[in-house]
């Protein structure tokens, strides 16, 4: 069976057949880097990353780019209220994404390229799309000019120029030709903290043009696959398409689109101005890395995701089931039964597990299915473990298969329960603290915050309860 990917430009799966023979280019897009990775971005991450590593599993060679926006209105605004410099902010929240998405076990990407690194070849990206007549100035910043690429208006959100037009929540400026239309170059405005000189006067890029120029320094004028979350299908991809296309004129900009699903909080979008958002870090002082990432990985990466502690409970339990069968088989590999009935045709059935995985991956990247598969794999080895015995290397052979698990899906089988005691125990220390805050024993209180935090960990009382903080 061939690899398979759903493609939001077509709006069906489809075979997977790179541009460059067993060469693959994957752009996804990355965070801005304001504050904390929250369980949205964590979603996005392992969902490229499992799929960048089933890649790499069927022998493909991945170059592999995520980027990082550290030039933007949300940045220069929390910098502003810290009263730090923007670059500066941006530098503490990259620093905690890498720490973040190294627990997760998200690989490193090839490249990382920062909008603030790749200024000249943004402006001079704008400045061809103006010399093309694709772009236009008006009062020291630059718009795209949508109708020039009206037959690409909708590719990926599958919906007509007129519906979008009336649909879309644009930005009122009366220096646009068009509502539609969306900056390129944005003119400085008094007082603001970073700028760049340019042909237009002093200013700083617009967000999509940042996409596009970094993918095509990186990565050239056509991607086989370019990823992020379903909620830049538009205006942010698709404005992509737009301005890369019109500068290259070497369509398509990206063959394959892939597109996670929403992270849901009790069946609502995931979102700051909900104020229903969890941070990563914070999350991973409940529960273990793996079980994270076996609680994500446990469901269709375009389905949405309901985020609660029950769904991560039973994650938990789940993989302590796998964990706790694959010790056995450790077990048995030092210890042999003596006199056990040998149990027969132990290859033939791990083949068959093996295969069933990739069909399961082959189909749009199951890892749902693929999970279910691993939980079958472990009730036959407990049966196997209970009715007799095999040779070492058959045994052996068992470990080999769950490696091959632990490779595409990212999960370690090994060291994740003492990661889940450690945060057990953590939680376990701030209860104690609780209680003894609650008896006006604040001396051991505040003994018990200074040794945490002499560990790295902080701890802050709030009206929702203790929250807990590593720094």
């Amino acid at each position: 069976m061939a690899l398979r990917f759903y493609n939001t430009l077509t709006s069906r799966v489809e075979d997977f057949v790179p541009i460059h023979d067993d060469d693959v280019k994957i752009y996804v897009c990355g965070p801005t880097v304001y504050d904390y990775c929250h369980m949205g971005h964590a979603r996005a991450y392992v969902v490229f990353d499992t799929i960048r590593r089933y890649l790499l599993y069927k022998k493909y060679r991945v170059t592999y780019v995520q980027n990082f926006t550290d030039v933007d209105d949300k940045i220069l605004r929390r910098a502003a209220e810290k009263g730090v410099p923007p670059l500066e902010l941006a530098e503490k929240f990259i620093k905690a994404y890498f720490e973040d998405m190294d627990r997760l076990n998200v690989l490193r990407a090839d490249l990382y390229p920062r909008v603030s690194q790749n200024i000249p070849a943004i402006i001079d990206m704008i400045k061809s799309l103006v010399d093309k007549g694709y772009a236009y100035v008006s009062d020291g910043s630059v718009y795209f000019s949508v109708d020039k690429m009206a037959d690409k208006v909708g590719v990926l959100s599958h919906q007509s120029y007129d519906a979008l037009k009336v649909g879309a929540r644009v930005e009122v400026d009366e220096r646009k030709t068009n509502p539609m239309d969306f900056v390129l170059w944005k003119a400085s405005k008094p007082g603001e903290a970073i700028s760049w000189d340019s042909p237009w006067g002093p200013g700083r890029p617009g967000w999509h043009i940042e996409c596009s120029a970094m993918s095509l320094q990186a990565l050239g004028p056509n991607l086989d696959i370019h990823g992020g979350g379903m909620d830049l299908i538009f205006p942010h991809h698709e404005s992509e398409i737009m301005q890369t296309e019109a500068y290259t004129g070497k369509p398509p900009f990206a063959k394959y689109w892939i597109h996670n699903g929403f992270l849901l909080v009790n069946k609502e979008k995931m979102s700051k101005s909900l104020g229903n958002f969890f941070l990563v870090r914070d999350v991973l002082n409940k529960f273990s890395p793996d079980t994270v990432r076996f609680f994500i990985l446990n469901t269709h990466y375009q389905s949405p995701l309901d985020f609660n502690d029950a769904a991560l409970e039973d994650a938990q339990r789940g993989l302590e089931r796998i964990k706790n069968t694959i010790s056995g088989v450790e077990s048995r590999i030092k210890s042999p039964l003596s006199g056990a009935a040998e149990i027969l045709g132990v290859c033939d059935r791990l083949d068959v597990s093996r295969r069933r995985l990739e069909e399961r991956m082959d189909d749009n990247v199951d890892t749902r299915e693929a999970i279910a598969g691993l939980f079958e794999l472990t009730r036959e080895v407990n049966r196997w473990l209970v009715e007799g015995d095999m040779p070492a290397g058959e045994w052996k052979e068992v470990l080999d298969l769950y490696g091959i698990y632990s490779d595409i899906l990212g999960i370690k089988w090994t060291g994740s329960i003492e990661d889940l005691l450690a945060s057990e125990l953590l939680q376990l220390i701030v209860d104690i603290r609780d209680a003894v805050r609650k008896k006006k024993d604040f001396e051991t209180s505040d003994l018990i915050r200074k040794r945490l935090k002499e560990l790295g960990i902080t701890i802050e009382d709030t009206k929702e309860g203790t929250k807990i903080k590593r720094v």
